[in-house]
């Protein structure tokens, strides 16, 4: 062959190459780009099992409004515990997280033993092997401890629990349930009872949830200013004597302390407070009502079947029912007057506020007494439930497991009715009673024992000696507190040592 030729077979031959290289080099690069967008796209989840350590998992669980708890104890070191989270995940994203399939049913926590904080909590609990899970009643869990060998425990050990399949397996067969891993929210839930005066019980965190998210809205839309100030500090004193939870008795007298400061007299608009500076902001956000962990952002006895059913407006009917019959004869108007100003002021479905303003606008003489005030309340949320049952068959929006009905039930209180002919033919003493050990004793926080008879509070209360404090007239924080049998010298001194701390004191 040539010379000349054997060159240009050369040439080709590097021609062909350079072009092969230019070609395949855009589709060598293409591979990263695409498994990084698979890898931004298919992010794993966050976790849904709630991580505790020894500073917090006697308070997470002694205030969970779960009926069960799983700790799953583990080390952060070990190659199987690490292999089981996947699995222990699947589980819980049944039951915990405000998107949870079956909230309020089992709260499935997580400590970490390899962790020194964790030592002594670790022994407490008998841990001698990775992963460990323990069930049991999330109250039995705070302050207690396990030993193997300890019988009629209520903390027991999980045995079968390898997988997410034989875990799930493991719950049914304890709580005689059928949940699948596949289930989503509002299927396979087994309903609840509603002629069962104990599910009462539970609503006390669905009363927290309201109050919780009833502060969220009025924050997120500003609507603190000088018209809305004086009905916000009344219903707060309301609150702070009359509201069935701890935790939101003091949260909210956390607020009275200090609203001077967060919405001062001269706040003459909402225009003034959408100036604040993100100092101020923050200051507000840092007042959580009842407490850190509220809103949770599910319902208990308050959940409907659906999404868009129930929920808050049920669990502000069980708070203002509540109130009703823990105000004393002498403050029960000031009680309803608090109530129908928050929701006339505060309540933002406009077409509800006008008729709950209209029923109260009609009401011709004052309350005197607890009955009085109660019996009124009871009477206006069954005619609510009268005209919405209407509307609601109309539009065919009617939640099918709860739909709306005149309350309480004969199942629920037969000595309320006179006559089994006519279901609207009330024995209102008896209505009473009901109303007064229904959403009284019945209805109790799990942190704070109070003990209600003939309708009244507890007097020992920590920060509610008098509920006399729903009465006091409006005016700056200072003067309430000062003035207000609720607080007394207690609440002055109160609020002299919080203005000189540097850091306002938690009451979660």
């Amino acid at each position: 062959m040539s010379t000349p030729l054997f060159l240009l077979l050369i040439l080709s031959t590097v021609q062909f190459s350079v072009s092969y290289v230019q070609i395949e080099k855009p589709h060598h690069r293409s591979q990263p780009s695409r498994s990084l967008l698979r890898s931004i796209d298919d992010q794993d989840p966050p976790d849904l099992a709630v991580d505790l350590n020894s500073s917090d998992f006697d308070r997470y669980l002694a205030d969970s409004p779960a009926s069960w708890a799983i700790v799953e104890f583990f080390a952060h070191w070990c190659p199987a515990c690490r292999n089981y989270k996947p699995q222990y995940e699947k589980v819980a994203r049944l039951f915990n997280g405000p998107d949870a399939v079956h909230p309020g049913l089992i709260v499935m926590t997580r400590v970490d033993c390899a962790l020194k904080i964790n030592t002594k909590l670790c022994d407490r609990f008998s841990v001698r092997h990775y992963p460990m899970l323990l069930w049991g009643p999330p109250s039995k869990f705070a302050s207690g401890e396990w030993q193997p060998k300890t019988t009629n425990s209520e903390i027991q050990a999980i045995d079968d629990a390898r997988t997410a399949e034989r875990l799930l397996n493991w719950i049914n067969k304890k709580i005689g349930r059928t949940f699948s891993l596949d289930d989503e929210k509002f299927e396979n839930e087994a309903p609840q009872n509603t002629s069962d005066p104990r599910q009462i019980a539970r609503a006390v965190y669905d009363i927290e949830e309201a109050t919780g998210h009833s502060f969220d809205i009025i924050l997120e839309h500003k609507m603190i200013n000088s018209d809305t100030r004086a009905p916000l500090i009344q219903f707060l004193q309301l609150l702070v004597t009359c509201h069935p939870s701890k935790r939101c008795r003091r949260g909210s007298a956390d607020i009275l302390v200090h609203f001077d400061d967060l919405w001062p007299l001269e706040l003459l608009s909402i225009s003034a407070k959408e100036n604040a500076s993100p100092h101020e902001r923050d200051a507000l956000k840092s007042f959580q009502i009842c407490g850190k962990d509220v809103p949770r952002g599910y319902w208990i006895f308050c959940r409907g079947s659906k999404n868009d059913t129930r929920g808050f407006s049920c669990g502000l009917w069980v708070l203002f029912h509540s109130i009703s019959v823990r105000v004393g004869d002498g403050e029960s108007h000031s009680a309803f007057t608090a109530i129908c100003d928050f929701i006339h002021n505060f309540f933002i479905c406009q077409e509800c506020r006008q008729h709950f303003h209209k029923m109260c606008s009609s009401v011709p003489t004052h309350f005197n007494s607890t009955r009085d005030f109660a019996l009124w309340l009871w009477r206006t949320h069954n005619q609510v439930n009268e005209r919405l049952m209407k509307e609601e068959a109309d539009a065919g929006t009617a939640d099918p497991n709860f739909p709306k009905r005149i309350w309480p039930s004969k199942l629920l209180c037969p000595s309320c009715y006179t006559s089994s002919t006519h279901k609207d033919s009330w024995n209102e003493a008896e209505v009473f009673i009901f109303l007064v050990n229904y959403y009284g004793k019945m209805l109790k926080s799990s942190s704070d024992s109070e003990s209600l008879s003939n309708g009244r509070p507890n007097e020992a209360d920590d920060l509610a000696a008098s509920t006399s404090a729903v009465a006091v007239p409006v005016g700056a924080a200072l003067a309430i507190a000062v003035a207000s049998c609720a607080f007394g010298a207690l609440a002055c001194f109160w609020r002299t040592q919080q203005k000189n701390r540097k850091q306002r004191r938690s009451w979660n």
